[in-house]
């Protein structure tokens, strides 16, 4: 009985390994996947937000910039692979996709910190403006492809 209990616990743990294992060769997204907006907003909608909520919506827009701007020549959605450009997914395309993402990462880490400390002192309407900025923005990104 103790030996079918051990080797069905020896198999469980193989197949668990086996199945939760990542490949490290499979194609990550050139843009991270989360480098989206939930909505765009009106000047009137954001003028009935307090202050706290701009700067998140804010915040979200420097983020998904940040994480987008840069490779807008290769693509300007979300999910693009290397596969899906014709980059050959070799182990030192990974490995400078995966340094720029960390990179990105840090940058981001200190520039959302800058921001929490910095823009509550800013003007409301001013906020405001940056906000709807960083919208137009983004829908260009979006009209990019159809030029």
């Amino acid at each position: 009985m103790k030996r079918k209990i051990i080797f069905f616990s020896v198999c469980f743990l193989l197949a668990t390994g086996m199945v939760s294992a990542q490949d490290k060769n499979a194609p990550k997204s050139i843009i991270s996947t989360n480098a989206i907006i939930k909505k765009y907003h009106s000047k009137e909608e954001l003028q009935g937000l307090k202050k706290g909520e701009l700067l998140e919506l804010y915040i979200e827009r420097i983020k998904v910039l940040v994480k987008t701007l840069p490779y807008i020549a290769l693509a300007t959605k979300p999910g693009v692979t290397m596969n899906d450009l014709g980059i050959p997914n070799d182990a030192d395309n990974r490995k400078i996709l995966a340094e720029q993402s960390e990179s990105t990462t840090n940058f981001l880490d200190v520039t959302v910190g800058f921001q929490r400390r910095m823009v509550p002192y800013s003007d409301t309407d001013d906020l405001v403006k940056a906000i709807l900025f960083y919208e137009n923005t983004l829908r260009s990104l979006h009209e990019f492809n159809d030029m």
